[in-house]
């Protein structure tokens, strides 16, 4: 995996110039502060060309300032290192203006050129497509006239202009780098060099990543003078971390643990509609983007008849009740409920309802009937069988998988659960070793990011590697539906043709979106008064378009720090430590995983 409402966004483009409102600059620092995140997916690597999954594209948006970003109020656009842009009456050129004297965290000057080569890199390799491709593929040129004048041509409208949700990188940094693969593009005489709130200090993969604040940052100096995540192996061992104080704030709770945690002394709740997606995708017969079949899905899967009959026996509105306790809402399209304008909302038998009788007589029609077991055969011959996979850490899929063997076992369908490792689940989902897996997607206000997750050009190469595709799914009617809403500007007629290309998705039945999941955090009240949230008053304050979060952290009047320094090598190794006795204690759990290379979580 991303941008703001269609409505304002339309205005601003027709009206030719979007100024920016910069977001007002926290007061002065409180020295001696330590921000500690838990953190229960995984940061893998900090490369911003290549980091997928959630955890990692946030470190992204603390390092690096991007050419607009959705501000915190509302989600609409606001400036990065753009401080002004506008588009050509044929919406065809794109020019930004660059905001005067910011400097990258090393002293050097940002200019046009930064940007120039940020979006160049990626038109010219593979690799740098990798996380966020889908923007630049309409692109037909991109220079910079002068250090402060960025110039983007397309080959079509494209109406995510204000919304590209790319790090700007310094070229001075990286234009040496020839391979992004390259581990060294990890360390911090690289990502070390940075623009946005925090600059990047120490990082150790799936254990913790640190920074300090960006004393010269453009909006002003954050409120705290460092900022600490830490990976925890499961929920758990984060939600005991919170309570016994060795952290201050924690998102991705349970029901349980969310319910649980209200009340208790020192610790504020916070619930919001959320942005991300719960699914179960189907394997249709994967394929790569040259339309090379890969992976070891059940043939029977490829009929249509068959997975329209999977598809009407689950039953969102158990999960939303009973897995989720009713903290998110049941899901229709990839574009949750939170973006009203193009959330799509089915007409009465569009989309099947659940009804295991209805499943079955659909079953029975095409010729998928019961042998003396109750088991149902494949035409040919066969037991009708299916794994399930997901992820083993995750309460959810343990859960989910549960009710769907017991609704699949009803209707004459044995299936097998299997849930395992992120780094076995990603293996096997990008390479289409699976039969039904559980996953889901963090989206944008913006609905172009979550369409493109579908699009033949997301799915990957010979090598399993580029693109990031959800489902695999390619079909031409859905393409055309892409393109369209990607250059319409009208923000109703935009708003049609996504709502009518997510009906055309869940028409071939090759995924069901189960669930919108609430925001469900947790921050210590004691060490913390208060946080920015998105959007305002009633947001989140972690899973953002943007850093608001972090960078409104507001520490409780009078205190040194809640960790005792400034975050400083004792204190940190004490937590880390910390944190991985929880693990040991706790153990079992692993980070989730992120599909689209992989199966959770990619924004």
């Amino acid at each position: 995996m991303v941008r703001f409402s269609g409505r304002r966004l339309g205005a601003a483009v027709l009206a030719g110039m979007l100024a920016a409102a910069p977001f007002a600059a926290p007061a002065q620092a409180q020295q001696g502060k330590t921000l500690r995140v838990a953190l229960v997916t995984g940061i893998d690597h900090l490369n911003p060309f290549t980091a997928e999954l959630l955890a990692a594209t946030q470190v992204g948006r603390l390092n690096y300032e991007f050419l607009t970003l959705p501000s915190a109020e509302d989600t609409q656009p606001t400036g990065g290192i753009a401080e002004s842009w506008k588009a050509s009456d044929d919406k065809l050129t794109w020019t930004y203006t660059i905001r005067p004297n910011m400097k990258w965290s090393d002293g050097k000057p940002i200019t046009a050129k930064d940007a120039a080569f940020t979006f160049n890199k990626m038109l010219t390799d593979e690799t740098a497509r990798t996380a966020n491709g889908s923007y630049v593929t309409n692109f037909a040129s991109v220079a910079a006239t002068d250090d402060k004048t960025l110039v983007i041509k397309t080959k079509t409208p494209q109406a995510t202009m204000t919304a590209l949700d790319v790090p700007i990188v310094p070229e001075h940094i990286w234009a040496p780098i020839t391979d992004l693969k390259d581990p060294k593009t990890d360390t911090m005489d690289v990502v070390g060099v940075g623009s946005g709130p925090y600059v990047l200090t120490e990082y150790k993969q799936n254990e913790y990543v640190k920074f300090k604040a960006n004393k010269d940052y453009w909006r002003g100096a954050p409120k705290i003078d460092s900022l600490q995540l830490l990976k925890f192996n499961d929920a758990e061992a984060a939600v005991n971390a919170l309570k016994q104080n060795e952290v201050d704030v924690i998102n991705r709770l349970t029901p349980t643990q969310f319910d649980a945690l209200k009340g208790q002394p020192g610790i504020t709740t916070n619930e919001a509609p959320g942005r991300r997606y719960n699914e179960i995708n189907i394997n249709f017969g994967t394929t790569t983007n040259a339309n090379v079949p890969i992976g070891n899905g059940n043939p029977a899967l490829k009929d249509i008849k068959l997975r329209k009959a999977l598809v009407q026996a689950i039953d969102p509105q158990t999960i939303v009740d009973r897995v989720m306790s009713g903290h998110g809402k049941v899901g229709t399209g990839v574009v949750p409920a939170a973006f009203s304008a193009y959330h799509w909302t089915p007409a009465a038998g569009e989309l099947g309802k659940f009804d295991l009788a209805a499943a079955g007589a659909a079953l029975d029609a095409a010729g998928y009937a019961k042998g003396p077991d109750g088991v149902r055969t494949v035409p040919g011959g066969g037991k009708l069988e299916l794994r399930l996979t997901g992820h083993s850490s995750r309460p959810f899929d343990q859960r989910t998988a549960e009710y769907v063997k017991g609704w699949f076992k009803d209707l004459g369908i044995t299936v097998t659960p299997d849930l395992v490792s992120d780094e076995e689940l990603n293996d096997r989902t990008s390479a289409g070793n699976y039969d039904l897996a559980i996953g889901g997607y963090s989206t944008s206000p913006d609905p172009d990011y979550a369409l493109s997750l579908h699009t033949c050009a997301q799915r990957p190469n010979a090598e399993g590697k580029g693109g990031s595709t959800d489902t695999f799914f390619c079909d031409a009617e859905y393409e055309e539906l892409y393109k369209q809403q990607l250059s319409e500007f009208d923000p109703a007629k935009r708003a049609d043709i996504v709502k009518k290309a997510q009906a055309r998705l869940a028409s071939q039945a090759v995924n069901v979106v189960l669930d919108y999941d609430n925001v469900l955090e947790a921050y210590r009240s004691d060490n913390f008064s208060a946080f920015t949230k998105q959007p305002q008053p009633e947001g989140a304050i972690l899973e953002q378009m943007g850093y608001w979060g972090y960078y409104g952290a507001t520490p409780v009047a009078g205190q040194a720090g809640s960790s005792g320094d400034s975050g400083g090598g004792n204190t940190v190794l004490w937590i880390v430590i910390g944190a991985v006795v929880l693990i040991v204690l706790v153990g079992g759990g692993v980070v989730l995983a992120k599909r689209g290379k992989s199966a959770d979580d990619r924004e």
